[in-house]
């Protein structure tokens, strides 16, 4: 049951479950707070609980919002795009063929139609991502799901608002957000991780994080590095 708690000057989402234990997270990029508590807690128990952590979730949120922004995109001749964490200066051609992106040296070429506006220019890259991402996904997919001993029935690619990633136990689901197209490889890894080890553990407990470690050492610090890489600028968040 999905409902949503406010104290202080913060909202948070609350998602009550049959779990012993209550669970309070702050995700980026945008720094929203989630809830996870035992299905028999009160709301006000839950408050309660939230307002002695109100420190800890705005300095989390602090460190979310002092995160470097980039700047909007207008897709101009040498504008700076990024991929797997590299920075690619953007060409683009004119012509009266079908729109196409190609990667040749430091430079993403983007093929449009004559006149084409942002949205079309964007609609371009971000499918070319969309394809980039899913190769990626598929190929990391195939080793981790043999090491956790876990089958995806399916994985879906699109814009997320406040989450790098989801995972939908049930139906063997797992959602990724297309802005990791844009950070470095490590980071896209560490989060199909964090949603297949969902399939097997769906809240953050100690068992889960047990798994993490187990399964990927390092991962706090990749979850680092995503969260210190530049945001994307709110006309493109996710």
């Amino acid at each position: 049951m999905g409902m949503q708690i406010k104290f202080g000057d913060v909202v948070a989402d609350v998602t009550k479950k049959d779990i012993k234990n209550i669970h309070l997270s702050v995700y980026p990029p945008t720094g929203a707070v989630r809830i996870s508590a035992p299905a028999h807690m009160s709301l006000d128990t839950i408050r309660v609980f939230a307002l002695s952590k109100l420190n800890w979730i705005r300095k989390q949120q602090g460190k979310l919002g002092d995160q470097i922004r980039e700047t909007p995109r207008e897709f101009l001749d040498r504008e700076s795009h990024y991929l797997w964490g590299k920075r690619y200066l953007l060409e683009i051609i004119e012509k009266d063929e079908k729109p196409a992106v190609e990667l040749k040296h430091s430079t993403i070429i983007m093929q449009v139609r004559p006149n084409s506006n942002e949205f079309k220019k964007r609609s371009v890259l971000e499918e070319w991502y969309r394809q980039k991402i899913k190769a990626e996904i598929s190929q990391i997919l195939q080793s981790w799901e043999v090491k956790i001993g876990v089958d995806v029935d399916r994985f879906i690619v699109q814009k997320m608002k406040t989450k790098w990633g989801s995972c939908t136990p049930q139906s063997s689901t797992i959602r990724l957000n297309l802005e990791l197209a844009k950070k470095p490889r490590p980071c896209l890894e560490y989060i199909v991780v964090h949603e297949l080890l969902h399939l097997i553990e769906p809240t953050h407990n100690s068992r889960f994080i047990n798994l993490m470690d187990q399964f990927l050492p390092k991962w706090r610090l990749h979850r680092e590095d995503l969260n210190r890489l530049p945001l994307a600028h709110e006309d493109w968040k996710y």
